[in-house]
């Protein structure tokens, strides 16, 4: 009987390794970091609205609203899905032409060449983001592009896919009025409705995670803005220049009270804007983003309201679900939420450090964290809470920047672009890639 009950025992310590709450056999970061890749592309591929292959909102949410931001960082993850082997180039072109066909198509609802922050995945329909935001979304519609240019640079064999492909996103690009969303001022402004106008007036000033949209404006060869938009209005806010030290680190950019602000900050402009080496007359922003992220460690470790299991394996504030609802948290936003893309997302940045995080996540936290979709989308150990969701605008970045991280992909695409770097020298960057181009 004894025998009997140790081969019992045995035979199913390794399914409690894979299946149980807590430890997990271990991994090498090479592993460890495709695991994260592979499962959290299926959110993009799995999970996608089947008719226009967009990215669902999040996956608790109605099942035809999809996302314009996430669904471009979803475009990067297909380009990485391809690379890593967990897709065929032909699977992965066919379902970027999907996207851009859908959007192209003239019952997809577009505004002066940009498009809502939500809209239905079998339709097009705008579906309101509030109530006076259900027009253009310049911000949402630039995390798009921004995945568009880096696919229009990955897919190109001559063949009638990937032809098609660059000929749609040419004619998106082209057709995207940057110029109209600033007024005729030196500043852009983040909304546009055909029923509600100007109304929502929000301006995108200040360092936070709209840089790109002043990039691509200025990139753009239809309707660029002047660079006195740039100057004028991006930096020209009371929380763009900072240049304080917190935790002995100097943080060029950024807010004081949140010391750099949630970490999206960090991530969104920059999955296909590469910061190394990336310098205007403001900023350094390869400093920039290794300053923000460990500044966002440092609080967690010293953890001033004594939340339950930060630590320096455990960081990482930024927005996303918590057990109050969601929230853009940061150290001026504590709600002892920690949510695993801040760190994950991170990792070009602060290798060592993402990647203590990542296994922590993994091995320590086990299925109450890791599910279908990679990582699920926060948690708050003080109030025992586990999100049971995953948001399309969390998951891509992580594996994203991952393969940032390891190969540089999405970045040498993205950087690579013709119009990109004639942006980028008009408005007076310096970058390596500006070199090469030269």
């Amino acid at each position: 009987m004894m025998r009997i009950l140790i081969y019992l025992i045995l035979l199913l310590y390794p399914f409690n390794l894979i299946s149980g709450q807590n430890k997990r056999k271990q991994l090498s970061d090479d592993e460890l970091m495709t695991l994260v890749q592979k499962q959290t592309f299926r959110y993009f591929w799995d999970f996608a609205h089947p008719e226009s292959g967009l990215a669902r909102e999040r996956s608790n949410g109605g099942a035809e609203i999809v996302t314009i931001g996430g669904s471009g960082f979803g475009v990067m993850a297909v380009i990485v899905g391809v690379e890593r082997g967990f897709i065929t180039r032909e699977q992965g072109a066919e379902r970027i032409l999907k996207i851009v066909r859908f959007l192209s198509d003239k019952n997809t609802d577009s505004y002066h060449g940009m498009w809502a922050h939500w809209m239905n995945g079998k339709t097009g329909k705008t579906i309101p983001f509030s109530r006076k935001d259900d027009g253009a979304d310049i911000v949402e519609s630039a995390f798009m592009f921004e995945g568009l240019l880096a696919a229009h640079q990955y897919f190109i064999k001559d063949n009638p896919t990937e032809n098609r492909i660059r000929g749609i996103i040419n004619n998106l690009w082209r057709q995207a009025e940057w110029n109209f969303f600033t007024q005729g001022q030196d500043v852009m402004y983040w909304h546009w409705s055909p029923d509600n106008g100007w109304a929502m007036n929000h301006q995108i000033k200040g360092h936070n995670e709209c840089h790109i949209v002043y990039i691509l404006g200025a990139s753009s060869p239809t309707y660029p803005i002047a660079e006195s938009v740039y100057h004028k209005g991006w930096a020209n806010a009371n929380t763009f220049l900072n240049g304080q030290e917190y935790y002995g680190i100097r943080l060029p950019l950024g807010n004081d009270n949140g010391k750099g602000g949630p970490l999206f900050f960090t991530h969104y402009s920059y999955m296909g804007l590469d910061p190394h080496g990336l310098k205007d007359c403001y900023a350094d922003y390869e400093e920039q983003m290794k300053a923000h992220t460990l500044i966002n460690r440092a609080y967690c470790i010293e953890n001033p309201k004594g939340y339950k299991g930060y630590g320096e394996k455990c960081w990482g504030l930024t927005a996303s679900d918590g057990d109050k609802g969601y929230s853009a948290h940061s150290p001026g936003n504590d709600r002892g939420v920690v949510t695993p893309t801040a760190a994950l997302s991170s990792v070009p940045y602060t290798p060592e450090y993402s990647l203590e995080a990542m296994r922590y996540f993994y091995e320590e936290l086990g299925d109450r964290l890791w599910g279908e979709y990679g990582f699920k989308d926060a948690f708050n150990l003080t109030e025992d809470w586990f999100a049971p969701s995953y948001l399309a605008i969390d998951q891509g970045p992580i594996i994203v920047m991952i393969e940032n991280y390891r190969t540089g992909l999405i970045w040498k695409l993205f950087m690579s672009h013709p119009d990109v770097q004639k942006g980028l020298k008009r408005l007076g960057f310096t970058s390596p890639y500006l070199n090469k181009a030269d």
